[in-house]
């Protein structure tokens, strides 16, 4: 069913703008909203799903959960003016149809959280401006920490570094504290959370919990299919949560049969498809999974309070049912990486998207699209994130980043390629994790030196080195792991940079173990490699 604007033969006080992460009943934005004077506007516009080249999965998973709120919205007999993808008229960019919209409502002012992306937020001021309209852009209670509160924490510091603002959050929120002091004496625990699953593998594992399309959800995955045919992804396997209530029971799902193992394995990597086959439905769902949450997306669209999240977590620890080391890993994510990775967002843009501190120019393999490479780890990441538009965060940082990384891809199109693979991907958590944390394009904003490793890394954490073509222990020769060659070469290329910072001294060090003839060696073979676009 298509919806069209309703006409109006009154002016609006509040139009009420909600965009499509901003899904949040408890919303700042809603803050004394009069349903007899007041409107909600929603639009769903072309321009959001292909200003990068994006998954089937994440544009689905947006355009239903935006369909599912509305519907929660004019439950409560609110007027929502919402404009569908397939709408005739549909103008094809937000602020298009924003104009459209005031022109037909005359709304008095325009109210909205703050945006998930500096594009888009200013687009919606540029849009107000012109439209001689004014905008109230309200603080996004759904985080723990405001914009103010970070640029609060950063001043006067040479460094930015998330452990000290994590310990600032857990004081402030009282989250896992003993008075003042952290429960068990220490702030964080990973050095007990980075084990690898052995031989045996992970055994059994409590598949996550399953949505099946309803019809709402069945109508956006068939105009998906027609409107996006030639973008990346399957929608085979969508199953996400799309409304609070199914976001809330995921939540309950990992907590009680996921979170006791994640903080042991969280870093751990697993699957038992076949050596040369693609990862595909016929590989166990749970391994794209493992013991991670699968809640990013709900929180990241607002479905899903992180406070409630937190708090779930932090009680399974009080009653005894999870340990210390796996509750507050999993809580470090979120009341420290995520509201971290927000602040830095916000307060360096817009110059952070530009940046390229190892001043990176190679191109973004063309098998990051299709999965097609015989290096096994990268052809299992990438064909699970086809298939799912998922992959956890060691999948991510340390196979397709941590190759990204070596090869010296242009950071900006590592940026791009996780916004548009990810259903959990908003620009505000997905860029400093990608040119800050992956690809030190930040120059150390984000992370105190660069993640890399050799192929001998990934084949400590998975067994994904199993049954491939590639040896991670050698660095050169016809079966040497294009991860080790290319670490080799990309310490090779930075030593004179990385030799002034006091983390790589060890891997320097080891460096200066080579002679010119093996560093000639590697620096042809990681040549070699790339010209033939293995």
């Amino acid at each position: 069913m298509k919806t069209r604007f309703q006409s109006n033969s009154k002016s609006v006080r509040n139009l009420i703008v909600v965009l499509g992460d901003q899904l949040d009943e408890a919303s700042a934005a809603f803050d004394g909203f009069d349903s007899a004077q007041d409107a909600v506007w929603m639009a769903e516009v072309a321009q959001e799903s292909t200003h990068v080249w994006t998954h089937k999965a994440r544009i689905a998973v947006f355009l239903s959960a935006m369909r599912h709120f509305r519907e929660t919205l004019r439950t409560r007999g609110w007027n929502v003016h919402y404009r569908q993808l397939d709408d005739a008229a549909n103008a094809g960019s937000l602020a298009s149809e924003l104009a459209a919209s005031v022109g037909e409502l005359r709304p008095q002012k325009l109210v909205m959280v703050e945006a998930g992306e500096w594009r888009v937020q200013q687009s919606m001021n540029d849009a107000a401006a012109k439209l001689g309209i004014a905008l109230e852009i309200r603080v996004d209670r759904h985080f723990l920490a405001t914009r103010e509160e970070f640029t609060t924490h950063q001043q006067g510091r040479r460094q930015l570094r998330m452990e000290f603002f994590y310990r600032e959050m857990r004081r402030r929120h009282g989250v896992l504290m003993d008075g003042d002091q952290p429960v068990g004496g220490a702030w964080n625990f990973d050095e007990e959370n980075r084990a690898s699953f052995g031989k045996q593998g992970p055994g059994r594992i409590a598949e996550p919990v399953k949505f099946p399309p309803d019809a709402i959800t069945r109508e956006v995955l068939s105009l998906v299919e027609r409107t996006f045919p030639k973008h990346p992804g399957s929608l085979k396997q969508f199953d996400w949560p799309v409304t609070a209530s199914d976001a809330r029971v995921a939540l309950q799902d990992f907590i009680q049969n996921r979170l006791p193992k994640f903080g042991e394995f969280q870093d751990a990597m697993w699957t038992s498809a076949g050596k040369d086959a693609l990862f595909d439905a016929a590989t166990p769902r749970a391994e794209a999974y493992l013991f991670h949450s699968r809640l990013s997306v709900a929180m990241n669209l607002k479905l899903l309070n992180s406070r409630e999240v937190i708090a779930s977590a932090e009680h399974e620890y009080r009653a005894g049912r999870v340990a210390l080391a796996s509750a507050e890993g999993f809580i470090r994510q979120i009341l420290g990486w995520r509201e971290y990775v927000r602040g830095v967002y916000w307060h360096f843009m817009p110059r952070y998207v530009e940046l390229n501190a190892l001043q990176a120019t190679a191109s973004l393999p063309e098998f990051f699209w299709t999965g097609k490479t015989d290096m096994r780890c990268l052809r299992e990441t990438i064909g699970q994130t086809l298939e799912y538009g998922y992959a956890h965060h060691i999948q991510r940082l340390m196979v397709t980043g941590l190759y990204a990384l070596l090869l010296g891809v242009r950071p900006q199109e590592v940026h791009e390629w996780y916004l548009a693979m990810y259903v959990d991907a908003v620009e505000w958590v997905e860029l400093p994790n990608t040119l800050g944390m992956s690809q030190f394009a930040d120059g150390g904003i984000m992370a105190s030196k660069p993640y890399i490793a050799s192929g001998k890394y990934i084949q400590r954490m998975s067994n994904y080195c199993a049954g491939c073509r590639y040896d991670p222990a050698k660095r050169v020769g016809a079966d040497a792991c294009p991860f080790t060659t290319l670490y080799w070469d990309f310490l090779i290329r930075h030593e004179s940079s990385l030799a002034k910072n006091p983390r790589m001294g060890m891997q320097l060090k080891n460096l200066a173990r080579l002679s010119e003839a093996d560093r000639r060696e590697v620096r042809e073979q990681a040549r070699r490699g790339h010209s033939e676009g293995s």
